[in-house]
């Protein structure tokens, strides 16, 4: 039930409003919600498909917002059987295949709402780290694979669906399961170490976002709309800091996750909230150090000078790193479902529901590249690579890597 709450959630998270907007690209009414129609580039830049495979199933409508990860010229997937797929990130050729939790049944596509026939499954990206490759699943399932073979290395359980990407450190393995409880487990051999409970709303936008660490904390964005940071040794709280304190009339009214990506400065954590709040936290003790009034059920993309977020009625936000104030706002894509940014060279790339990617100009904010994967929409944040090659998948599981230039 609560799975099928926080499904509904989201659906009803992109209904932006019942305000009809006029005149976006000079031409007449637009329908309430309707995605934006896309328009003819004049010069567009040149972007190459490189390779193209299928990891198989993807996740089709459970909002899992699934992507790939990549770690030391590898990609790691996950498809809806369960299985972890490794690829070579140069090529797209398939390195290993192995088949993390068994599968006992299986989706029937023509229940939206329902998903009674599936008993397992994977239900997080994948976290790399320290030789493993580690995944959660639906019943609380945690698997560390080698990273090199695929060869299943420990298995753990949580209370819980595992739907945000575990983090592997040097010696934890950070999990969070999706009623509110963080697991910390020796890397070694799996083994709790301890655990850290912390109670979730009764409707959220269903958490996905990664832990983050450094200087020996973890630092977690939570439904209740608060960012916590634990010490990654023992799990006790360093401390706690809300972001956006629920208010409304009605529980959707009121939701106010701090959902996707956290990034982490020198001395800043920089955290996001669906209820229309960014935030530049001090890492030390939590201290706010800005606020600004517009927020993401995705997450952030970080520049030495600024911040990147798609907001929930897909407007693409710059903010000034330093003080959040607006460098620059894009309204083009509104009501298309845009992932987290990434960045790419001198633009700042977004996924959207119809399939495409788009890049944006990073000093203006201007649409100049786009181009779509397939008929299917783009949910997980896309990945960019050192060389500057970006990689997405579908949630029909068709995963690209793209680079600029001809």
């Amino acid at each position: 039930m609560l799975r099928r709450i926080a499904l509904l959630a989201i659906v009803l998270a992109m209904a932006p409003g019942c305000t009809t907007v006029k005149g976006w690209f000079g031409g007449g009414k637009v329908k309430p919600n309707q995605p934006a129609e896309l328009q003819k580039l004049a010069s567009p830049i040149a972007v190459k498909k490189l390779w193209s495979i299928s990891l198989g199933d993807g996740e089709d409508r459970s909002w899992l917002r699934l992507h790939p990860v990549l770690d030391s010229g590898r990609l790691y997937g996950v498809n809806d059987e369960g299985e972890v797929v490794a690829i070579d990130a140069a090529t797209g050729k398939r390195l290993w295949v192995a088949s993390a939790v068994e599968m006992k049944g299986k989706r029937s596509k023509l229940k939206f709402w329902s998903r009674e026939t599936i008993e397992a499954g994977l239900t997080g990206s994948p976290g790399v780290g320290s030789g493993l490759v580690v995944v959660g699943g639906r019943n609380g399932e945690v698997v560390a694979l080698s990273s090199d073979t695929g060869e299943k290395r420990w298995t753990a359980k949580v209370t819980s669906e595992v739907v945000s990407a575990p983090l592997v450190l040097a010696g934890r393995v950070i999990v969070r399961s999706n009623d509110g409880r963080v697991f910390g487990f020796d890397v070694a051999d799996g083994s709790r170490k301890w655990v850290f409970d912390r109670g979730v709303p009764t409707l959220t936008v269903r958490g996905n976002g990664t832990p983050v660490a450094g200087n020996g904390l973890v630092y977690l964005g939570y439904d209740d709309g608060s960012v916590i940071a634990l010490r990654e040794e023992d799990g006790l709280q360093v401390w706690a800091q809300a972001v956006a304190e629920p208010d409304g009339r009605t529980e959707l009214d009121r939701m106010s996750d701090v959902d996707g990506e956290l990034q982490l400065g020198d001395q800043e954590v920089f955290a996001s909230s669906y209820h229309d709040k960014t935030v530049a936290l001090s890492a030390a003790n939590g201290r706010p150090l800005w606020s600004h009034d517009v927020g993401s059920y995705a997450g952030l993309a970080m520049l030495s000078d600024k911040l990147l977020l798609s907001d929930k009625v897909g407007n693409v936000w710059a903010l000034d790193r330093a003080t959040g104030n607006p460098l620059w706002k894009q309204d083009a894509l509104r009501n298309r479902q845009l992932t987290t940014p990434v960045v790419q060279g001198e633009y700042a790339v977004v996924g959207d529901l119809d399939g495409y990617l788009h890049w944006l100009r990073l000093d203006t904010g201007v649409v100049v590249g786009r181009t779509r994967i397939e008929h299917a929409a783009l949910r997980g944040t896309p990945q960019v690579s050192p060389e500057g090659v970006l990689f997405a998948v579908s949630n029909e599981g068709k995963l690209s890597a793209y680079q600029l230039g001809n």
